[in-house]
């Protein structure tokens, strides 16, 4: 199974037999596979039809969200669904042509990268003539979203820097009267289209910083030629102000503040503040431990490499320079609750980020890697009551929504494009939607681990009544990250075995539950959950695991470069997709959870969930639970 398809398979649609990883068996159970419960949606597995593999490999169901490169070439996305023939969907047709618009744009002709900005300048108007959704504008912004394919941010600037130096000096002898006036006002309403959609990003951009203002100059000397684009002029100058560009030569500003990631020393304070945006250069603090599990704290950007932060820990320990040369010199490597470890390789950047749920990061020398195990508390299980059996199942799922539209806001719609398209920012400016993804795997954790925590069979079946809830309110809020990271981890091997714990729920749930399976049911390309999604009306949080199997499907399916000219059209369906984020989040949500003062501890327990990520753990406790034989 491709690693796509694995992602957004749902967990639980097989009968995997008890992983070898798990305890002993109890007393009667001999060598016969642990009873579960059967899907709900989905009818037993018939002799003709192996019901999938033995069991769940480690890692397995806890990695759901985990996005590979494909180790093999893709479908197409006219058969992306893995149950082949039978849960086909009938290709889509094909797209007409794009019409002309009353300006008389017509679809854009395939060109090279060098010539597709020129075509792009000559198809916008002098003074605004296109209207909304015209073909210029859709072109416009395209090239915006997605240049970063064919040519660098810096090339692309400097090329419409070109474009707008040729048109003050001598124009060509083909220009005719006029043409010079109007290529300046097309580079204009590139550059501000630009700013609208980068803003942020440029903070990070030394070099594109620089080419932005000795444009922005430029521009600013022939004012006088703009009488009728005074509001696009007052616009540059508001734009060029507030996304502060970076230039090489400009000292930063002192005392610069750390932002927290939100597990990040669990601290109420900061887990209680509005979620705000990261870029590569903040900075944050972070625990960096060692094989005794001691730790160093050290201070570090974001977007810093294996090498600066080991450097900063060798500072922390006072190691010498003689030491560091030495064979005993420090490793860097991430240690996970199941004690799964890698080293990190020393030009790899944004490491923090990419830190699994329970992971942590450990500096040892190469002599100590065998020796080291994960911190005790991450495998510590302790049973009783938290918030969730006292809170009401709104308060739970409204601040679910409230958290997740707070880290959804903070993705910039580029990370879309350069998480998938691996684009010159890289992993630097993809930080917030890799955040969002591992709360989606966080939360997908949790159900299980709150669950699996609750020894008494009443109160577990409560609970479970109360989680399907949970999921239907945050459904109604249109959190469908939410939705689907519940239903998913209501669906965990480990979860879905509790046969006891399933006969005990009343049939209204089981009805309701039944009908989030079909939802989530990954057959025909989703196509249940999209005809749901597109009846939704903005704002509302998608499931963001398919936007990025959507993106990648669209990047394998057709080179950018045929024959040397950009692939236009390829441009345009990922421009598309980007849009429907844009779309998504063109409306504030009216959703404040923030009540009674009393609420402050749903909050905070909301934003700071302790879940059990280790499946073999997750497997130990239901079988104690549930023993197979009953």
């Amino acid at each position: 199974m491709k690693p796509l398809e694995k992602l957004l398979k749902k967990p639980g649609s097989h009968l995997p037999a008890r992983p070898s990883a798990a305890p002993g068996p109890a007393p009667g159970h001999g060598s016969a596979p642990a009873a579960r419960r059967q899907s709900l949606s989905r009818p037993s597995a018939s002799p003709e039809e192996p019901a999938g593999p033995a069991g769940p490999q480690p890692g397995g169901e806890g990695r759901w969200l985990e996005l590979r490169p494909p180790e093999a070439p893709l479908r197409s996305p006219d058969d992306p669904s893995p149950g082949g023939d039978r849960d086909r969907e009938p290709p889509s047709p094909e797209p007409p042509p794009a019409a002309r618009c009353c300006c008389g744009c017509g679809p854009p002709a395939p060109a090279p990268p060098e010539r597709l900005l020129a075509a792009l300048l000559e198809r916008l108007p002098a003074g605004g003539a296109h209207g909304r959704g015209c073909g210029a504008e859709s072109l416009l912004d395209d090239i915006v979203l997605t240049h970063s394919l064919f040519l660098p941010t810096e090339r692309f600037l400097q090329q419409l820097h070109q474009h707008f130096v040729l048109a003050v000096g001598s124009p060509p002898q083909r220009w005719e009267e006029g043409v010079g006036l109007r290529r300046k006002r097309a580079v204009l309403a590139v550059l501000l289209h630009f700013l609208e959609t980068y803003k942020g990003l440029l903070q990070e951009e030394e070099s594109a910083g620089k080419v932005i203002k000795e444009l922005y100059l430029l521009i600013m000397k022939d004012t006088s030629l703009y009488h009728d684009l005074e509001d696009e002029i007052l616009k540059l100058h508001q734009l060029v102000e507030t996304v502060e560009l970076r230039v090489a030569d400009e000292t930063p500003p002192p005392n610069k503040q750390v932002k927290p990631l939100f597990r990040h020393f669990r601290r109420i304070d900061s887990c209680l503040q509005t979620r705000v945006a990261f870029r590569g250069s903040d900075e944050i603090f972070c625990r960096v431990y060692m094989p005794d599990h001691s730790y160093v704290t050290i201070r570090s950007r974001l977007s810093a490499s294996v090498q600066d932060i080991l450097a900063s820990v060798t500072e922390k320990l006072q190691y010498s320079e003689e030491q560091s040369a030495r064979e005993d010199a420090l490793i860097l490597v991430t240690m996970a609750s199941s004690g799964e470890k890698a080293v990190l390789q020393p030009s790899e950047e944004c490491v923090f980020t990419t830190l699994g749920i329970n992971s942590h990061l450990f500096a040892c020398t190469r002599d100590t890697f065998d020796s080291l195990v994960p911190l005790p508390e991450e495998i510590q299980v302790v049973p009783g009551d938290t918030e969730i059996h006292r809170a009401e199942p709104e308060e739970i799922a409204n601040h679910l929504t409230a958290f997740h539209w707070e880290l959804f806001r903070c993705i910039h719609e580029l990370e879309f494009v350069d998480y998938v398209f691996h684009g010159e920012r890289g992993r630097r400016e993809t930080a917030n939607l890799e955040l969002l993804l591992q709360r989606c795997s966080e939360v997908q954790h949790w159900v299980g681990t709150e669950l699996l925590l609750c020894e008494s069979l009443g109160k577990r079946a409560h609970l479970l009544k109360k989680l399907i809830k949970i999921a239907a309110i945050c459904k109604q809020n249109q959190d469908m990250l939410s939705f689907y990271a519940i239903v998913i981890g209501l669906n965990n091997a480990a979860i879905s075995r509790l046969r006891l714990t399933w006969e005990k729920l009343p049939g209204k749930f089981k009805n309701l539950f039944r009908k989030f399976e079909n939802l989530t049911d990954p057959c025909r390309n989703h196509k249940t959950y999209r005809e749901v999604l597109a009846k939704m009306k903005p704002p509302l949080i998608p499931f963001l695991p398919l936007i990025l199997k959507d993106l990648t499907f669209l990047h394998e399916g057709s080179k950018t470069l045929v024959d040397g000219l950009v692939n236009v059209e390829k441009l345009h369906c990922i421009a598309e997709k980007v849009r429907t984020i844009r779309k998504y989040r063109s409306r504030p949500l009216c959703l404040d959870p923030d009540g009674p003062p009393g609420q402050l501890q749903t909050k905070a327990y909301v934003r700071q969930l302790r879940v059990i990520d280790n499946q073999n753990l997750l497997f130990e406790l239901s079988y104690k639970l549930e023993p197979g034989g009953q």
